[in-house]
């Protein structure tokens, strides 16, 4: 419990101490007393009666004699000062930690502008992991992509993965029909260029830069074409076998709907005239050059299934039983519209 001394001060001298304190130690505590006996004085006094006297003497000379107050209004004016201050510094400190804090806040909860608005990410290879994941299988999708439009949403979905979803995707396929009884092409459906791999290299700049054996880009990136991590595909075998129906200028390999797996419909159809040699088959492009069978990205030679698998063992033509039993899983290329 507070003790408050039983000194004659009245109003105005009251307020005279907390204007004068407000520099110090503060009105209130300076009137704390322990018993009859000053804890600590605004004037310094050592001895409890030496202070508490020179207290007396020193406020009634200069407030005079009027309006002396009871001691429970002393009590109350004193316990309204040291509320009146706790108030004020209460305040500042709120005022002060609202301020400091506020800007740290606003700096904490500023998001990060998304990946896709800062990188020109805007090609890949669809990972062996994404085939298997969205597929539900182990062994991708194979021929069934879902038609254009399924495969479309694979190369979304993938590039979502990695944070790139907001960007619009397509992937390099041709199709017998668009919908309208046209053929597509796969080199006029994505865009104009340029497009860059994962990791920030050429591919190239345009179209005609596709048109070639190697995309014309950065050497580093077009001889091992990388997926959505940006990673090439060298490394985990034998893995260069990638699905387009698409000839060496872009366009469609072959009128004939088996040859596109029913355009991205069907993983049991069969490829016409499809195999190592010759023309026909699904056609397929080398996300890497092998030597053996062909360097050109876009089409190389046909596979002879529709079927889904998965081989990264170099074993040749494979058996012929997927789209990856060459060498692959039935990836396919994504392309973004704008880079």
């Amino acid at each position: 419990m507070r003790i408050v001394p039983r000194v004659f001060l009245n109003s105005a001298l009251l307020f005279s101490l907390i204007a004068c304190g407000s520099d110090g130690e503060g009105a209130s505590g300076d009137g704390v007393m322990d018993g009859q006996s000053p804890t600590g004085q605004a004037t310094g006094g050592t001895g409890a009666s030496e202070g508490a006297a020179a207290s007396v003497s020193s406020t009634t000379g200069s407030a005079g004699t009027s309006g002396v107050p009871s001691s429970d209004t002393m009590a109350s004016d004193t316990m309204a000062s040291d509320t009146m201050a706790s108030d004020t510094m209460a305040s500042d400190t709120m005022a002060s930690d609202s301020s400091a804090g506020g800007a740290g806040g606003a700096a904490a909860t500023d998001p990060e502008p998304p990946a896709s608005s800062d990188e020109p990410f805007s090609f890949f290879v669809t990972s062996l992991e994404i085939m298997r994941e969205l597929s539900g299988s182990e062994d991708g999708f194979g021929g069934d992509l879902g038609g254009l439009a399924g495969a479309d949403d694979i190369c979304q979905q993938a590039a979502t993965a990695v944070g790139f979803g907001g960007k619009t995707w397509r992937a390099f396929l041709s199709a017998t029909d668009g919908g309208d009884g046209q053929p597509v092409h796969a080199s006029e459906r994505i865009g104009e260029g340029p497009w860059y791999d994962r990791n920030g290299l050429l591919i190239a700049e345009n179209i005609q830069g596709l048109l070639g054996d190697r995309p014309d880009g950065d050497p580093a990136t077009v001889n091992d074409l990388p997926n959505e991590f940006g990673e090439g595909l060298e490394a985990m075998g034998d893995t260069h076998d990638v699905m387009t129906g698409t000839n060496a200028m872009g366009q469609l390999d072959s009128t004939d709907p088996a040859n596109t797996c029913n355009d991205w419909t069907s993983t049991t159809v069969t490829p016409v005239g499809g195999g190592r040699s010759g023309g026909g088959g699904l056609r397929l492009g080398h996300a890497w050059p092998a030597e053996r069978s062909g360097t050109n990205w876009m089409a190389v030679h046909s596979a002879s299934s529709c079927g889904a698998g998965v081989n990264l063992v170099q074993n040749g033509a494979g058996d012929g039983s997927s789209v990856g039993a060459g060498g692959g899983w039935g990836a396919i290329y994504c392309f973004a519209l704008s880079p």
